[in-house]
């Protein structure tokens, strides 16, 4: 009797075990699936790297119209300035919507276009396309006052907006508000450290050449400049610490100047670019301006030390990534191979 009885007890022991185990292993396969659903629908927009959040707490944002409140880490990001652009393709965050060129609306930068496959063109950094960027839902809209305060208010409508306040001066000022707004602050700082890293290299391999006093001019389409310290490719040099002519030493933006000016462009080195819209007029005042007597007299020139360098890069992209691209070639031309 009590032999048949503990059978008995067994067998219900050998089942409950049994049925508990079945449970376990039912319920990791459910979160694995639960899981692996989530991470094969992420939306657009979805950073590519680690995120900083991820949760949905709110953060308020500083910019040049004001505080904007965020809820959570944005995953659907338009963004209106080719300096934007730059900043999230750098983070790794792939914009829903984004400007296209100055140059050409319909297209993206050279320097950021193989990233931004699938991101849809919403107008230029001048007009952007108010119908296009409500049609994506974004969950947050990065601008620029000096381009965009006219239609902030339709813009914060639609979704979250954070602006710059320009264009040009120190890029690393509105890269990390660009990045506090995509809630990669930490990221931000970390690809700061690493640019500060590297004009720390780049003054040790230098030493004495950073004596260079480097000139920079750029053709636009009637106009030609001679540009200062307040610039993009300005605080580039500064704070590699190069020299610039006692006539470009200028804390301000630049000059448009005529012929008689040209002298002012001499150097030890010189870069020059030209703003080509596309009817070949920016072109067209290079070849004559390089042609003149003027010019050819300047000693820069005679001693084969002016260089033609692309206008995207060293200027009007004016962000993160193009900036990591003007310290190569600086490093060419100053330090050499």
């Amino acid at each position: 009797m009590f032999q048949r009885t503990y059978k008995g007890t067994k067998g219900k022991m050998f089942f409950s075990v049994l049925m508990a185990l079945l449970l376990i292993v039912t319920g990791c396969g459910g979160q694995q699936a639960e899981q692996k659903s989530a991470d094969q629908t992420q939306p657009a927009g979805q950073t590519t790297g680690n995120a900083s959040g991820g949760s949905d707490k709110e953060y308020v944002v500083k910019h040049a119209m004001g505080e904007t409140p965020i809820k959570g880490t944005p995953q659907r990001v338009v963004v209106l300035t080719a300096q934007g652009v730059e900043t999230l393709v750098k983070l790794g965050v792939k914009p829903v919507g984004a400007v296209g060129s100055f140059t050409d609306p319909t297209q993206f930068y050279e320097p950021v276009k193989p990233h931004l496959e699938g991101t849809k063109v919403v107008g230029s950094e001048s007009q952007p396309n108010l119908e296009a960027i409500m049609a994506l839902k974004p969950d947050l809209i990065l601008g620029m006052k000096f381009r965009h305060e006219k239609i902030y208010e339709q813009l914060k409508a639609i979704a979250p907006t954070v602006f710059v306040e320009e264009p040009r001066g120190d890029w690393k000022e509105n890269f990390m508000l660009y990045a506090e707004a995509l809630n990669k602050k930490a990221e931000g700082e970390q690809v700061i450290a690493d640019w500060n890293k590297r004009v720390e290299d780049f003054k040790v391999k230098a030493g004495d050449k950073l004596n260079t006093k480097v000139s920079i001019v750029r053709f636009m389409p009637g106009r030609v400049r001679i540009y200062y310290k307040d610039t993009f490719l300005g605080t580039i040099l500064k704070d590699l610490g190069v020299a610039r002519p006692a006539s470009q030493d200028q804390d301000k933006f630049a000059d448009e100047v005529t012929k008689e000016r040209i002298p002012e462009m001499d150097g030890d080195i010189m870069f020059y670019f030209s703003y080509e819209t596309g009817d070949g007029q920016a072109s067209k005042l290079e070849q004559e301006w390089t042609n003149d007597s003027l010019w050819k007299n300047l000693n820069v020139v005679k001693n084969n030390k002016a260089f033609k360098v692309d206008d995207v890069v060293w200027n009007t992209s004016g962000g993160v990534i193009c900036a990591n691209m003007v310290l190569d070639e600086l490093e060419k031309y100053i330090i050499g191979q």
